[in-house]
């Protein structure tokens, strides 16, 4: 570590020489001199770490030689020396915030390094502390605009920041549009000055501009036109996009500093980071939606494509109630009847109704696409439903169903209509598997943590070779198929938090296991 230099400034000789010599021996690299104009001059070219300087001198007063040098060097330690210690002057030394009073003559050599060393620490503590002070709230901007991810509301949070940190009553973001070939207003408050934007952007180069300077004439003249004292400009570019930062005073306010754009430049990349950080979130929301979209779509068309397949189960169980209420009505308008059997003709007419009404019901959840809340799902109901929604076309077929549902089969949280779905799949599925007939076992059981139901039809089973592509898209094992089916509710029971497969080696037919979790996902 290289050793910290000292600049003394006295103007006797004698002090000089005395604090070179004493520093020096203490492991300080010292250059000293008595005149306080060439001190200045020395500082504007050579970097110290602590300046030690006399209080009165002759022509320049030692706290001037601190000003001018806390001008050129901020970090400076300062420690200053006087033979006239009064309270006056130790709190002038305070005002200009110096690091140390050191009074002349001091008695011992170690009082000299002791009070370097104070000084030293003092000035490093206090730069420390303005730079935590300087940092949190950068800290707190720059989390505040990383965790939104919505490009909208960022937008609103990085013009209050930089209004915040800034300290200006004027800021605006302007973006430039490939669409429109020129840049535009995106968010702002207060004046929004769009003057020098595409000069700022054609330079990649931060701009500020003061109503006295710094700044071009010319810029300076076209600032007061717009009423404000200062105004700053920054480039915030990404690959996606470009734009250009403003900030701005009012007349009578003071004119930004070099820190000031500074800040600015910090807050510029805090700004780009984050608009980068919401553009893929956006991006990601929309690539999910497309998602959401295509398997909504596939869930409708698989269910357009189940009901073509019902269509005839469908009907038969419309008719028949039709037909007993139509055969009831009949026989009601006897004019033989007694009172006691025409109400007992409307009392079966009367839930014919209910039986068809409950059976459209259950048709109408079954297609709604907005059916999706969880609720308490009776499946030994569901199940007794869809088979008997498929009991004609399997007969028709000469396909035998055999019910095995446990007495004390629990309830699970699902959305009905899609589990609903997932039966119809599995039923009509063995009953494309069988064209010439045979048997099918539905059975239900309550297992750890949820329900077991199994689909085990008499077909031909699935070879080994496809059983690893079954619930793939658009993959199907009888021509014609959608491929779609098996994969779609594949997706529902996962949705459910359950599980649907395949058991394989289960005897000559296929099996498919459905689990589903009692408490729902």
């Amino acid at each position: 570590m290289d050793p910290l230099s000292v600049l003394v400034v006295d103007d006797e000789p004698g002090i000089v020489l005395l604090c070179k010599r004493i520093l020096s021996r203490a492991g300080y690299v010292v250059a000293s001199l008595t005149d306080p104009h060439q001190a200045v001059e020395w500082l504007k070219t050579n970097k110290a770490d602590i300046l030690l300087v006399d209080i009165r001198m002759p022509d320049v007063d030692g706290f001037e030689v601190v000003a001018h040098a806390r001008r050129l060097q901020p970090d400076l330690a300062v420690l200053v020396m006087t033979g006239f210690g009064t309270v006056e002057t130790a709190i002038r030394a305070l005002r200009q915030g110096v690091d140390g009073l050191l009074l002349k003559p001091f008695e011992k050599s170690s009082e000299l390094v002791e009070a370097v060393k104070q000084a030293l620490a003092d000035s490093r503590q206090k730069r420390d502390a303005a730079r935590i002070h300087a940092l949190r709230p950068l800290f707190e901007v720059t989390e505040s605009l990383l965790s939104e991810t919505r490009s909208e509301s960022l937008l609103d949070l990085i013009i209050h920041a930089v209004l915040g940190q800034l300290r200006c009553a004027h800021a605006s973001y302007y973006q430039y549009s490939h669409d429109e070939g020129r840049f535009i207003l995106l968010a702002g408050q207060g004046r929004m000055l769009a003057d020098f934007i595409v000069q700022v952007d054609a330079s990649g180069s931060p701009l500020l501009i003061n109503s006295s300077g710094p700044g071009d004439l010319n810029a300076q003249a076209r600032l007061r036109k717009t009423e404000l004292s200062a105004a700053m400009f920054i480039p915030v570019a990404r690959q996606n996009f470009r734009g250009v930062l403003f900030a701005g005073r009012n007349i009578g306010e003071p004119g930004f500093s070099e820190a000031d754009l500074e800040m600015f430049q910090i807050l510029g990349r805090q700004a780009a980071a984050a608009m980068e950080n919401a553009r893929l979130y956006d991006e990601q929301r929309a690539y999910i939606r497309k998602i959401e979209e295509s398997q909504n779509a596939l869930l409708r068309a698989e269910k357009m494509a189940a009901a073509g397949r019902l269509s005839a189960s469908i009907a038969h169980e419309v008719n028949n109630p039709l037909q007993s209420v139509q055969n009831c009505l009949h026989l009601a308008g006897r004019e033989d009847l007694s009172v006691e059997k025409r109400k007992e003709y409307f009392d079966m007419a009367r839930m014919e109704l209910e039986r068809l009404s409950l059976t459209v019901q259950r048709m109408l959840d079954f297609y709604r696409p907005g059916a999706v809340r969880p609720e308490q799902v009776d499946l030994a109901d569901l199940l007794g439903y869809v088979v008997n929604l498929t009991q004609k076309q399997l007969a028709e077929r000469g396909v035998k169903v055999k019910m095995e549902l446990s007495s004390s089969l629990p309830s699970v949280m699902a959305v009905g209509s899609q589990i609903q779905q997932v039966f119809i799949n599995l039923i009509l599925n063995a009953f494309d598997a069988m064209p010439d007939g045979g048997h099918l076992r539905v059975a239900a059981r309550a297992v750890k943590g949820g329900v077991e139901i199994l689909f085990d039809d008499s077909g031909p089973g699935v070879s080994r070779e496809k059983q690893t592509s079954i619930f793939e898209p658009f993959f199907s094992t009888k021509d014609g198929g959608t491929g779609l089916g098996l994969t779609v509710s594949y997706n529902i029971i996962t949705a459910h938090g359950g599980t649907l497969e395949l058991l394989p080696d289960h005897g000559k037919g296929a099996c498919f296991r459905v689990f589903l979790p009692i408490g729902g996902k």
